[in-house]
């Protein structure tokens, strides 16, 4: 029971999806501390005193707290949209790099190139 307990845990799939949810829950921290502390105070709260509203979530009708539900729509909105400008900016700095690596790489000989060579040896001998 131990042996299969001890397989399970360092199976390498286990160990990447622990990894996974790791960076996940810190990169998960560093998009929520550029919503609350950068786009909020910037963008968001100076739109919301333009509508005349300090609280959107204490917003409420005839007992119904649809500012909660607003509130919750408008930081998704808000997260999602950074969260594809981040997203959008590793992959460009992901093929920037792949596009330097590509041109570093020395060009070596083409396949037409190595029979031809082959050929001329045969031919040799």
């Amino acid at each position: 029971m131990l042996k299969d307990l001890k397989e399970f845990l360092l199976r390498g799939n286990v160990v990447d999806l622990a990894v996974g949810v790791i960076i996940a829950t810190a990169f998960g921290a560093i998009v929520t501390s550029f919503v609350n502390d950068i786009i909020t105070p910037l963008l968001l709260n100076p739109a919301l005193k333009a509508a005349h509203v300090e609280r959107i979530a204490e917003l409420s009708w005839n007992g119904v707290a649809y500012g909660s539900f607003l509130s919750a729509i408008i930081n998704f909105v808000v997260v999602g949209t950074v969260l594809f400008f981040v997203v959008k900016g590793i992959e460009k700095a992901q093929n920037l790099r792949k596009k330097e690596e590509a041109e570093e790489a020395p060009a070596g000989p083409t396949e037409l190139e190595v029979l031809q060579e082959i050929k001329a040896l045969l031919e040799k001998n």
